[in-house]
């Protein structure tokens, strides 16, 4: 069974003040078949936890380790690690004006994987998987979420996510910008990745919504940069009910 585990996390990212700590440390363990609902307020470190394991050059890790079956993922690029089975859906997809994203997911497919896909089955698997999250065929040949609604880059996000097959997958707050239908449609695309594949689940949110869809084994509440608080699905209706106020008092919130 693949287990990503992080321990005793620590990073840091630089602002105009100068160096700020974000996450004080934190440990966390997530096991291949597993999804893990990360929440909490605004400014507690759950999209630094994100970056961090993407490899974002902006955030410094001073403490601690993040490991994927024993393999120490802080020595490898960001290539290495998305070749090593890693991968991040962006809260704000970036625009790639100039390749198109039929090019985009090849060429990614062919990095992860050593060689190119056939092009009569991976055509095929790309329409399917665009059917599926009711993309239209057109965005193929467009360029990589240049123009895109938001809810058009979050469709697109777990396209690569169906196509590319990762062991782990973190996604930051894959649920903003989502009207109802988009956020059902979403989250199909993530619980068929995962049938499919086993794969991981980190799910990062600040609302419980995606949870009706996405049913989390495991809630962890992040408060000014470390875990306050984890327990079951259960754990995740309380917030709903009660909110963070409990744990923010005489608590300081980062960034």
């Amino acid at each position: 069974m693949s287990t990503l585990q992080i321990s005793g996390l620590q990073v840091s990212v630089e602002t105009d003040q100068g160096s700020k700590q974000i996450l004080r440390g934190v440990d966390l363990t997530v096991n291949e078949g597993e999804i893990h609902a990360i929440m909490g307020p605004n400014g507690s470190g759950k999209s630094t936890l994100a970056y961090a394991i993407a490899g974002h050059p902006k955030y410094s890790v001073d403490g601690g380790s993040i490991t994927l079956d024993g393999e120490d993922v802080l020595e490898m690029s960001v290539d290495e690690r998305a070749r090593a089975g890693l991968f991040l859906a962006m809260q704000y997809p970036v625009e790639i004006p100039g390749v198109t994203n039929s090019n985009f997911l090849r060429t990614a497919k062919t990095a992860l994987d050593g060689e190119a896909p056939a092009i009569r089955g991976w055509v095929k698997d790309v329409r399917d998987a665009m059917g599926r999250l009711r993309m239209d065929s057109s965005f193929a040949e467009r360029n990589v979420n240049e123009g895109f609604s938001g809810g058009e880059k979050k469709r697109n996000e777990i396209l690569q996510l169906e196509l590319l097959k990762p062991r782990f997958a973190v996604l930051d707050e894959t649920d903003s910008g989502l009207d109802v239908d988009a956020l059902r449609i979403v989250s199909e695309g993530v619980n068929r990745a995962k049938e499919n594949t086993g794969l991981g689940i980190l799910l990062i949110t600040h609302y419980t919504r995606i949870l009706r869809y996405i049913k989390p084994d495991f809630v962890h509440v992040f408060v000014n940069g470390r875990v306050a608080e984890e327990g079951g699905p259960e754990l995740a209706e309380r917030l709903e009910d009660e909110g963070y106020d409990r744990y923010l008092s005489g608590s300081a919130v980062t960034l």
